[in-house]
């Protein structure tokens, strides 16, 4: 009996701490979120939370330190949450917030804030939102934005100074990567404040109640900050790029050639893929999965009776006119018109689909030459639609064949739809809304390009063989990524290897290349996020033969939002046992 009652107190102590750690569990949660959206103001304010909308991060070697602390702090509190009281909408919160925290210790320990900027983009381009993150609705609030505004040059001296060290330290970018990158700087200084994208708000008042006194004081306030402080931040930055960062950067493009690179990169891999995959194992896929779909493009010559081999056709496709567009309009018609067709197809793919719209707008002038071929812009604000990017530069180098699966890969059913539907979750915490896992996301914009298939998008043998140039493409990222950072290629090798297996446009194919370079396995992502998942549908439709439902899989997929992979997998692995 002394047994038993000692055996029945023990079982009710662990059941109230498994219902005290559940209902500490979400404050815990909620705590980090608010301690995140303080030192990220701007974030803050594209979450409607305006506490600090006169302000910008803070980048300094003490707040950097201090975050560092409180991550640590936060990681170790998680770590005495007693799992076994959580549900498992719980579990995989707790996961996920474990993963986030972990990387931003990660992140700091391999001194990433030395390196702010890839080959496509840095801080001062991220700046350029500011005007869309902000809300312009009362007095107070464009005071705030000037206030913002008017710590640029400080923003931009922390962020130089990380740079230095960077510099001393040898965690510098490649030279061949930023070649042309101090345009994209010069892009944002003008004669005229007017012209300057940070002036917009006060282009127009309308439905704001400010006195046309105010408005006259306010517009020639922004005129003064944006030519006394933002021009002159820019212009500091510039003179950095060009006098000293660019001629100080390293020649060596691999990873593992940075301080630590080899742990670093398989840091990186790890997080980007949510794996512990090996490096020879990417790489090994990546081959594997060329050699692959080389043979289906053969199969797509073959249809079209073309008398020459496939790097023939491929040469005819980029070299071509008729497969271009002659005018940005053009482009841009094409892809909205693209994404209208689908629109009307996604309810034989989903039961659920997103109130929030998106637009087809072009990649800003300032960014596009070195910029990718297209992508997914989220909304800034809660009252914002998303944005479907399509790159105008260089239209010669945009073809038509590959527009259908660009569009459904960043516009839907990819980017947007996931997203969006991942953000409109109420009754998952923040950490699971706005939380962007590449594998998942990438996986799924992969995952999609294949679904026009299904529903008959690619409507003819030029199309399909624009959707397997993508798909292409994404394999030779497991094939170059590997092989730029870890064995030894060369930015030439890896050109020409692109060049022989897809498609892309030789421009594509060099500001592809030296996206990989500067921003280190986050390419990894898109192809094994895309096998996991179709391996997963695969094992559904033979588990439930006639009754799989290919919407209710698509819902079983989402319906977390963006996970690990580990979790995907045992979410459809209970997909399958309750169906």
């Amino acid at each position: 009996m002394k047994k038993f009652c000692c055996l029945l107190i023990m079982s009710l102590f662990s059941y109230v701490c498994s219902a005290t750690d559940s209902a500490k569990f979400q404050p815990l949660l909620d705590e980090i979120w608010q301690y995140e959206l303080s030192i990220n103001p701007v974030q803050a304010s594209r979450q409607g939370i305006h506490d600090f909308d006169d302000k910008l991060a803070d980048i300094s070697p003490k707040a950097l330190a201090e975050q560092d602390s409180r991550f640590r702090k936060f990681l170790k509190q998680l770590s005495h949450i007693n799992s076994a009281g959580l549900s498992r909408s719980q579990l995989i919160s707790l996961l996920i917030q474990q993963r986030k925290l972990q990387n931003h210790i990660d992140q700091y320990y391999f001194n990433a804030h030395y390196m702010p900027l890839t080959s496509e983009s840095g801080f001062h381009s991220g700046l350029a939102f500011l005007p869309r993150s902000s809300r312009f609705k009362t007095l107070v609030d464009y005071q705030n934005y000037l206030t913002r505004l008017e710590q640029f040059p400080s923003y931009f001296e922390q962020q130089i100074n990380w740079m230095k060290k960077g510099i001393q330290t040898g965690l510098v970018q490649p030279k061949v990567v930023l070649q042309g990158f101090e345009n994209s700087v010069k892009a944002f200084i003008h004669d005229s404040p007017e012209d300057s994208v940070f002036y917009a708000p006060f282009d127009n008042f309308q439905g704001v109640n400010i006195d046309s006194i105010q408005q006259q004081n306010l517009r020639e306030q922004a005129s003064l900050v944006i030519n006394n402080q933002v021009f002159s931040a820019y212009q500091t930055f510039y003179d950095f790029l060009t006098t000293e960062y660019i001629p100080k950067s390293k020649t060596n493009i691999a990873a593992k050639s940075l301080p630590n690179g080899l742990a670093y990169y398989q840091n990186r891999s790890d997080f980007y893929t949510t794996t512990k995959m090996s490096v020879d194992d990417i790489h090994s896929l990546g081959l594997d999965e060329v050699k692959r779909i080389r043979g289906e493009m053969q199969t797509v010559v073959d249809q079209l009776e073309y008398k020459g081999s496939i790097n023939q056709f491929i040469q005819y496709l980029r070299t071509d006119k008729k497969f271009y567009a002659q005018t940005a309009d053009e482009l841009l018609k094409q892809a909205s018109y693209i994404a209208k067709k689908i629109d009307a197809k996604l309810p034989q793919l989903f039961n659920y689909l997103p109130r929030t719209p998106y637009g087809v707008e072009p990649v800003p002038e300032n960014i596009a030459p070195k910029y990718t071929t297209g992508r997914y812009i989220s909304p800034t604000k809660n009252d914002q639609p998303g944005y479907y990017w399509v790159n105008t530069y260089a239209l010669d180098k945009r073809p038509l064949y590959a527009l259908t699966a660009l569009t459904l890969h960043e516009a839907v059913p990819g980017h947007h739809l996931q997203i969006s539907l991942s953000r409109e979750m109420q009754d998952l915490p923040e950490v699971r809304r706005y939380t962007y896992i590449s594998a998942f996301g990438e996986g799924w914009g992969l995952y999609s390009e294949f679904l026009g298939k299904e529903v008959g998008m690619y409507t003819d043998p030029y199309d399909e063989f624009g959707r397997l140039s993508y798909e292409m493409w994404r394999a030779c990222r497991l094939v170059v990524d590997t092989g730029i950072h870890i064995k030894g290629w060369s930015r030439q090798q890896a050109i020409d290897y692109m060049l022989e297996n897809t498609a892309l446009s030789e421009h594509n194919v060099t500001t592809e290349i030296d996206r990989y370079i500067s921003w280190p396995a986050q390419a990894l992502s898109y192809k094994i996020g895309e096998l996991t998942i179709k391996r997963l549908r695969n094992q559904a439709e033979e588990a439930l033969g006639d009754n799989f439902d290919l919407r209710a899989f698509h819902h079983a997929v989402l319906e977390h939002g963006s996970v690990p992979l580990s979790v995907l997998d045992a979410n459809i692995q209970l997909f399958i046992k309750q169906h």
